[in-house]
């Protein structure tokens, strides 16, 4: 019986490159680097700071004076801790020199299913252990991705190839069976890592296309047929490993710069049994038999014997350290984004066109035929949005909840700046597991500060008594309720035993991160910024309200809202669809230098639909805008969650309950924040503008 394995097509991105460094003397290499060659070259993504220091001898001490003797303390401390240090590296960016017969330890980590999206640990089922189980020390990024890092009974031998080696036997029960079972029909993969290199399995794609790369290998596989349609399991027990390794020549050291994966489902004969020196008649080297198809699969059923075996093969490559992740990362689609990013750009100039006209058109028209009246009856015959001039500033219902809105909404927008400048630069790397989750958060954190402060300068503006309420509205509102949700959702993981469940010490860890600094950084800003003189308004408020005359119905709140979030979407629907994929189908995301581009036109997108709305409003002489104005851009965030549904029941196999209710909840969250952050840029866009064309004209 031979069984095919059928994989996925896999889209890999292309990320910031790694490049290589080697300056004279000292270094301070920073980011992905490593130290090898004569030159010393850099490119995007990683930068090291080079300090030449000469031998004292040259420095000169005779023509100085004591104060420049002093002065060269720190440089001759650093010169002194320089003879003991070679460099410095940010954890798991650090490139490690084989020798041969150099112990190669491979690790394990979370079992991973893109049907159930519940990730488990890899001992949970059935597999061969090592003698002592070890978890590694994982980050904040990593245990909310629900990492589990553990040691295995995997050791190689470094440039020491070897064949059918015996790892353990196992006898399944009904429980352990029925467990394996479970997890095969599932599609849960296995994952791995050597030397800080995920373990992954090549495709080939058709039409002779360029290697694509499945990350980790299935558990087994489920073949049904017309007899049998609760179908027959089989677990992949012989793995044949290749790692790839960059050889020099001069040193005899070698770095890994790939680990590859092919499965393989082997029911293993043998005569007697002897541990891990049993001679297999399946599997036997001496033989020259080998394990290259899946003809005699190992079945899973109650009392069956596994027994687990491997192969792992040494290739030498061209492929330097500092380049080995570009295989993953290889975006095979760069076209697609391209044409994103063409889209969006159509978008902006669109938009900035109408922008233009009504500024340097209309705007100016209007402004300079309104400086022109000479007489109040003159005024009084004009229309426009001159008219509510004494009613535009006027504070909103519910004033109070838009501080606190925008207040929040500035906290992501800084979080986003921070997060992806530093991406573009190449300090979030892959290598670093969780590193883009953990900085995240920390920046949300640190973000308080500025979220205080822009919240309580518009509630000062508002006239606002009570900052002290403004404040803890802000720095609870939308963190309670996603922890709100959070926490049910963890509820359910943890029902289902998932290795997803956040441990009650990291939940431990995020309430502290947000009541032991984020709130108390709120407050500092809300204290900064409400001291601080209050934002004048450029016109005088009347004592009573205008009439609003009756508006068109394209004019209403409902349509135009729904109608100004269309625009920014569109912008960067495209690049949405890789975040999704890369969230929901486990594939790597590096293309920031894209998304730094789109998130740039949806900034400019809301901001222009959100101007051009708020005019086309004030001319209609409805002067309720503040909250308009954010619910115009902010709309947008509607689409996205529509947009997660259409993904979901497109994209997706998810078919258990609680996997959809954690997709749904996720992304009821991301849509949430998303709706502050676009609401957010089109307020001030629109808060700017008015202010900017109210202060040009003349009131009486």
């Amino acid at each position: 019986m031979k069984i095919f394995h059928h994989y996925p097509s896999i889209k890999n991105h292309q990320g910031s490159k790694v490049e290589e460094y080697n300056c004279t003397n000292f270094h301070l290499q920073i980011s992905n680097i490593s130290k090898r060659g004569n030159n010393c070259k850099s490119r995007i993504g990683s930068f090291s700071l080079s300090l030449g220091l000469r031998r004292s001898s040259d420095l000169g001490f005779r023509t100085m004076g004591i104060d420049r003797i002093f002065a060269l303390v720190p440089v001759i401390t650093i010169f002194l801790f320089a003879t003991h240090v070679r460099g410095f590296y940010l954890p798991g960016v650090a490139p490690e020199d084989f020798q041969q017969r150099d112990l190669l330890k491979v690790k394990v980590n979370k079992l991973m299913s893109i049907k159930t999206q519940l990730p488990y640990s890899y001992y949970s089922l059935p597999f061969c252990r090592p003698d002592t189980i070890v978890d590694s020390a994982e980050n904040l990024g990593e245990v909310l991705r629900g990492d589990r890092i553990e040691n295995s009974p995997y050791v190689f031998e470094m440039r020491v190839p070897e064949q059918c080696s015996i790892i353990c036997r196992i006898t399944l029960n009904d429980k352990s069976a029925k467990e394996l079972k479970e997890k095969i029909a599932d599609e849960y993969r296995v994952n791995m890592i050597l030397d800080n290199l995920p373990l992954v399995v090549p495709i080939q794609r058709e039409g002779q296309g360029p290697m694509v790369f499945q990350h980790g290998y299935y558990t087994g596989v489920k073949v049904s047929n017309a007899e049998n349609k609760e179908g027959r399991y089989f677990i992949h027990n012989h793995l044949s490993f290749v790692v790839n390794y960059h050889h020099d020549l001069q040193t005899d050291l070698a770095r890994i710069v790939g680990f590859e994966v092919t499965p393989y489902s082997v029911n293993h004969e043998y005569d007697e049994w002897n541990d891990k020196k049993t001679r297999l008649t399946t599997c036997d080297p001496h033989a020259k038999r080998f394990v290259s198809n899946s003809d005699l699969p190992q079945e899973v059923e109650d009392k069956k014997e596994i027994v687990f075996t491997y192969d792992v093969e040494f290739k030498s490559s061209d492929v330097k350290w500092a380049s080995r992740w570009d295989t993953y990362l290889l975006m095979a689609d760069d076209q697609i984004h391209w044409f994103s990013i063409v889209n969006s750009l159509m978008i902006v100039l669109f938009l900035s066109g109408m922008v233009a006209m009504i500024m340097l058109r209309t705007l100016y028209k209007d402004i300079s035929n309104y400086n022109q009246l000479e007489t109040q009856e003159e005024a009084q015959e004009e229309t426009g949005w001159k008219l509510v001039h004494g009613d535009v500033f006027r504070p909103p219902v519910n004033s109070d909840l838009l501080c606190v809105y925008v207040g929040t909404g500035v906290q992501f927008f800084g979080m986003l700046v921070v997060t992806m400048s530093f991406a573009v630069l190449g300090f979030l790397s892959p290598s670093n597991r969780g590193g883009l989750m953990t900085v995240m958060l920390l920046l949300w954190v640190f973000m308080g500060l500025i979220a205080g402060y822009s919240s309580s300068r518009l509630y000062r503006m508002f006239k606002g008594p009570e900052w002290k309420k403004n404040t803890i509205k802000t720095a609870f509102m939308f963190p309670g309720i996603a922890f709100i949700v959070f926490f049910i959702l963890n509820a359910l993981i943890w029902e289902k035993k998932s290795s997803g469940a956040v441990p009650f010490t990291t939940m431990f860890a995020l309430v502290l991160l947000w009541f032991g600094i984020s709130v108390p950084l709120v407050f500092v800003g809300s204290y900064i910024g409400f001291n601080k003189p209050a934002i004048e308004d450029p016109v005088k408020t009347n004592k009573i309200p205008r009439q609003i005359p009756e508006q068109a119905w394209y004019m209403s709140p409902f349509f135009s809202i729904l109608v100004g979030g269309i625009l920014p979407f569109g912008a960067i629907f495209i690049e949405l669809f890789f975040i999704l994929t890369s969230i929901w189908l486990q594939q790597f995301y590096y293309i920031f230098g894209f998304l730094f581009l789109v998130f740039f036109i949806l900034i400019i997108t809301c901001a222009e639909i959100t101007i051009v709305l708020c005019y086309f409003q004030l001319c209609s002489e409805d002067y309720r805008w503040w909250w308009r104005a954010y619910m115009t851009s902010g709309s947008c965030a509607v689409y996205l969650f529509l947009y997660s549904v259409f993904y979901f029941f497109t994209k997706l196999e998810i078919t258990k309950m609680v996997s959809g209710i954690l997709y749904f909840g996720y992304m009821l969250i991301a849509s949430y924040a998303f709706f502050m952050l676009t609401g957010t840029i089109g307020f001030y866009a629109c808060f700017l503008f008015i202010r900017l064309i109210y202060s040009s004209v003349k009131i009486d």
